[in-house]
């Protein structure tokens, strides 16, 4: 047996990129940059004031104090939005708001909580320096500069990062299909009637919960049988997809057929059995470029080995940038007996995830 880095690395080896696509900005949440993004503009894209106060030049209060505040003419109100109309000359200010363009001839800002007055005149209570107050145009983002990278995750920042110089329409990686097929005739769905000796399917739906948080697009198969040909026509419609994911069939007992069902196929299998507990019959092949996992049917056993192996790959062929940043299962945990039913597998998985 090969130990889970091994396996690891065998199956990152195989894993191919998905293709890129654009989509739309609003569209893009959890999606993956597939370019990286550099800045069309300046941002902010002139000087602009830093607080509301009073646009100045800061010569005209180099003496101001409490007890001898300089007295300037306010020539203009200049709200957020809209563009200076005048110049500021000496003994002059303009009052102006968080965000608003700076008028030519002032060099500094004064906040309003350091004055008093306002509309035609104002008293300036302290002094200020050259350049106080003011977000110099450039200052955040430099027009060509490079704001996201490729491969990263896009997430609510990213998209307001985005949406601040203008990129509307957003370059990320394709989320890949991934069919999942559970085997065994124990099993049953769940708007089926449930007999005395089966259990339900909770593999088909966990697994395509852990899909789509890893950034897959799910297509449940539904249930093969311990039955050569129905676990064949399941497969053959699983290839199809990116990645197709077999949930059982994967040990040694009389009824595990989906390795020979696989090679039958033309699966090229790469590596079965890993040094792991829980999760030992894990296998993994590819078809045409195309990744199979074999995961066991224990339900923890099949969350703790998609975590560990399909999580990687679908970050992977997605263009993630972080998609080795992986967590070994704690063995404290193995001893526990494993459920059989889906009443229990939460708990335990959530003991050999964490």
């Amino acid at each position: 047996m090969i130990s889970v880095e091994e396996a690891q690395k065998i199956i990152l080896n195989e894993i191919q990129g998905m293709p890129p696509e654009k989509i739309l900005l609003s569209d893009s949440l959890g999606r993956t940059l597939a370019e990286e993004i550099c800045s069309p503009l300046d941002h902010p894209p002139w000087d602009t004031s830093a607080m509301d106060g009073y646009a100045i030049h800061f010569s005209d209060t180099a003496t101001a104090s409490p007890e001898n505040p300089s007295h300037l003419r306010v020539v203009e109100t200049i709200p957020a939005g809209a563009l200076p109309k005048k110049r500021v000359k000496p003994g002059e200010t303009a009052k102006i708001m968080t965000g608003a363009p700076m008028p030519l001839g002032a060099n500094a800002v004064v906040k309003v909580e350091d004055t008093s007055g306002g509309h035609q005149k104002v008293q300036i209570f302290r002094p200020s320096e050259n350049g106080e107050y003011i977000r110099h145009k450039g200052e955040a983002i430099r027009k060509n500069d490079p704001v996201l990278k490729k491969g990263m995750l896009i997430r609510s920042a990213e998209i307001a990062m985005m949406a601040s110089i203008g990129k509307s329409v957003v370059p990320v990686f394709q989320r890949p299909r991934i069919a999942i097929l559970s085997t065994g005739d124990e099993l049953a769905d769940l708007d089926e009637p449930l007999g005395r000796d089966k259990i339900l399917n909770s593999n088909g739906y966990g697994l395509a919960a852990q899909v789509s948080e890893a950034g897959g697009l799910p297509i449940n198969l539904g249930i093969a049988k311990d039955e050569k040909k129905h676990l064949e026509e399941k497969i053959i419609s699983g290839l199809s997809a990116d990645f197709l994911i077999i949930s059982g069939g994967v040990s040694m007992g009389d009824y595990d057929f989906v390795i020979e069902v696989l090679e039958k196929l033309g699966v090229t299998m790469h590596l079965w059995k890993v040094a792991m507990k829980p999760g030992k019959p894990v296998a993994f092949g590819t078809k045409d470029g195309r990744p199979v996992f074999g995961l066991p049917g224990n339900p923890v056993s099949s969350m703790v080995t998609f975590e560990q192996f399909v999580r990687p790959a679908i970050l992977k062929t997605s263009g993630r940038r972080s998609h080795t940043n992986l967590k070994t299962p704690d063995h404290r945990h193995t001893a526990r007996r494993h459920p059989q039913t889906t009443g229990a597998t939460t708990i335990f998985a959530r003991d050999c995830l964490t």
